[in-house]
């Protein structure tokens, strides 16, 4: 067994030695998207964890588009913002309080996210979403239209971004069965 897939060390400065802890669940180096907008303390929420992004996909090689008219240029903006509006209603149906991608998340996502009282996180590590998926029972899913009611998470307790020194740091813990947790260990300086 590899314990490093269960257990993430993280060091903050500031405070003492005596400030360390462990905690039953996860603790990443992010903020929420718009933290004005959405909420950084939630208690018993729903996660679902993403692996592909909220946002137009662009192709693989690069794409050209011949735009003959003014309004073909509004037509291409009208059909980005409708694959995205569809991408969240789907996730929205399926009530989260959280979402968290590893890839991108537009700003009109974030719009409907925060619309509808959804907190989401972007371009986290696929080593910090597998703890998450571990620590609250939550499935990775890959395509939008795989997602399922199984895969939302509902094992962690509190769901919390906080300012520690000059960072923000999201905790989910007080997880009911945690697979992974974090030890937190404060001091002076990240190298002590």
């Amino acid at each position: 067994m590899d314990i490093q897939k269960y257990i993430k060390v993280e060091k903050v400065p500031g405070g003492q030695l005596e400030d360390s802890v462990v905690r039953k669940g996860v603790t990443i180096n992010k903020d929420v998207i718009a933290p004005g907008k959405m909420r950084r303390k939630i208690f018993n929420q729903r996660i679902i964890l993403l692996d592909w992004p909220l946002e137009f996909k662009k192709g693989e090689n690069q794409t050209n588009a011949e735009l003959l008219k003014e309004e073909d240029w509004g037509v291409l903006l009208q059909l980005e913002e409708e694959y995205i509006e569809r991408l969240c209603v789907q996730i929205l149906k399926f009530k989260p309080d959280v979402v968290i991608t590893e890839k991108g998340l537009s700003d009109l996502a974030c719009h409907y996210f925060s619309k509808a009282g959804v907190s989401g996180m972007r371009r986290l590590r696929k080593t910090d979403n597998n703890r998450i998926a571990k620590a609250c029972g939550a499935v990775i899913v890959n395509r939008p239209d795989e997602l399922q009611q199984s895969d939302v998470g509902t094992g962690a307790g509190i769901f919390e971004v906080k300012k520690i020194g000059d960072e923000f740091f999201a905790f989910i813990v007080d997880c009911k069965e945690p697979k992974a947790c974090t030890v937190l260990l404060r001091g002076p300086s990240k190298d002590l």
